[in-house]
């Protein structure tokens, strides 16, 4: 499970539902890997005004993972000279112009997309209840009781 999925998931129990705490899971005894995949800074660009920015930095520190700034960046901090191309033809045309991505896009490619949860478990601040995660799957049904 990529480590952008978790800045997605709540608690899947209908109690949990309206509270803040069933939001976002929180890491336990996890094994990280981290697997290589092609690098896209128009996906970086599209998918950085939906992230759960505080979260994400959350879930960066619970699992020891380097830092993320206090603010959530804007697009144009993924290219140096700061002006964010219009279309996704426009960005490959300007990397391969050799306008170059900055660190930070990189960095946040690594962790958002390249960072995996092999094992482990997401625990719900709200309820305690532990999701079990095998080979990179979360487990989220819910024992009858708890439904």
């Amino acid at each position: 499970m990529k480590l952008l999925t978790l800045n997605f998931l709540t608690c899947a129990r209908k109690a949990c539902k309206p509270l803040p705490t069933s939001f976002p899971l929180h890491p336990a005894d996890a094994t990280l890997a981290t697997t290589e995949t092609a690098f896209s800074p128009a996906f970086l660009r599209n998918i950085l005004p939906r992230l759960d920015w505080p979260a994400l930095k959350g879930l960066c520190d619970e699992l020891g993972l380097p830092g993320v700034g206090d603010e959530a960046p804007g697009p144009e901090a993924l290219f140096e000279d700061g002006e964010l191309p219009e279309s996704d033809e426009d960005i490959v045309g300007e990397i391969e112009a050799g306008k170059r991505p900055t660190k930070l896009a990189h960095d946040l490619h690594q962790l958002l997309v390249e960072t995996v949860m092999l094992e482990g478990k997401l625990v719900c601040a709200s309820c305690g209840h532990e999701y079990a995660v095998k080979e990179g799957i979360a487990n989220f049904l819910l024992p009858s009781h708890l439904v």
